[in-house]
């Protein structure tokens, strides 16, 4: 538990109600970096059950969560463990390829340097959305994947844009609210294990 000491989340800044300031960074290097690796396995194995159906696809949902923790850690274990998973994806489930670089570990990325350096509610959410309609956008119009169904054009349509940045905000905005209620959870339990010096 030694380097559990020192953990801290400080999720509502005090200047501003809209300011967030959350970090993870106490921790030494050497826990970070084994932490990013674990954080890596867990994102790999929710992004390859999005081959089943149904609860196959909500659990794939949740491998954004590793990669913002990764990201709190400290920016590169966070690029570090993104780039992790897609390795280990390209040898577990290539499937899965495609989708996560550009979707579940995009947003993943934006919203744990938004939280780390960005620090406002809306500043936040607007840059995970744009990464992620850009994301989905790449995969659609230029690779040609069929990400929002074979129903969907390949060919630019300018509602199809509109609607799937509406979805990019609000999908980005319900991420960063159950990341910063997570963060806390954490924090909390931290510090109830904390042993107190007498």
């Amino acid at each position: 538990m030694r380097y559990l000491k020192r953990m801290t989340s400080g999720i509502w800044g005090n200047k501003c109600p809209g300011d967030l300031a959350v970090t993870l960074d106490y921790y030494s290097k050497t826990t970070r970096l084994v932490m990013g690796a674990l954080l890596g396995s867990v994102a790999v194995i929710l992004q390859s059950v999005g081959i089943f159906t149904g609860l196959g696809y909500i659990l794939s949902m949740l491998t954004t969560g590793p990669i913002v923790l990764a990201c709190l850690l400290s920016t590169r274990i966070g690029v570090m463990t993104y780039f992790v998973t897609i390795f280990l994806l390209t040898t577990v489930q290539p499937s899965e390829l495609l989708v996560f670089p550009f979707t579940t570990g995009l947003l993943g990325l934006s919203i744990g340097f938004g939280l780390k350096y960005l620090k406002r509610h809306i500043f936040i959410n607007l840059f995970a959305s744009v990464c992620l309609s850009m994301g989905i956008c790449i995969l659609l119009y230029g690779i040609g994947f069929p990400i929002l169904g074979p129903s969907v054009s390949s060919e630019f349509n300018i509602f199809i844009f509109l609607a799937t940045f509406t979805f990019s905000i609000v999908y980005s905005r319900i991420w960063m609210r159950v990341s910063i209620l997570a963060i806390n959870v954490i924090h909390k339990a931290i510090i109830r294990g904390t042993p107190i010096k007498k």
